[in-house]
């Protein structure tokens, strides 16, 4: 388990854009192609791209399912903890103000969110 520095946007932006970044690590897409997918569903659901259950809906559709972590590990479970329990998988995890990408138990992102508390996730695979 262990933070690995990524960044997909063309222009090496940090912020605001962390829900693309970890879209285009969860689906191996790239930062153009997720933000026009992600703006597109904003544009069916007349909604920003931002909002979660803009972003939700796309990866409804790509085949994810949203899963809570469980209330009496809020806020003490961490992503490094998650990465210990999940060494195998692609997860999109959504923390308080942000969104992190875990990848067979590595987590990415433009900087070290691993002590951040998540409150759900997304993946195919349970």
């Amino acid at each position: 388990m262990s933070f690995i520095f990524y960044n997909p946007n063309p222009e090496h932006r940090f912020v605001g854009d962390c829900t693309i970044r970890a879209i285009c690590r969860l689906l191996d897409m790239d930062w153009d192609m997720a933000y026009a997918n992600t703006v597109f569903q904003g544009f069916i659901r007349k909604d920003m791209p931002s909002g979660n259950k803009t972003w939700g809906q796309f990866l409804l559709k790509k085949g994810y399912k949203r899963y809570f972590i469980p209330d009496e590990y809020l806020y003490r479970y961490t992503v490094q903890d998650f990465c210990i329990d999940h060494p195998v998988g692609r997860y999109l995890l959504v923390l308080d103000e942000h969104v992190v990408t875990v990848v067979d138990g590595n987590y990415y992102d433009t900087w070290d969110s691993g002590r951040e508390n998540p409150i759900y996730y997304w993946t195919k695979g349970e």
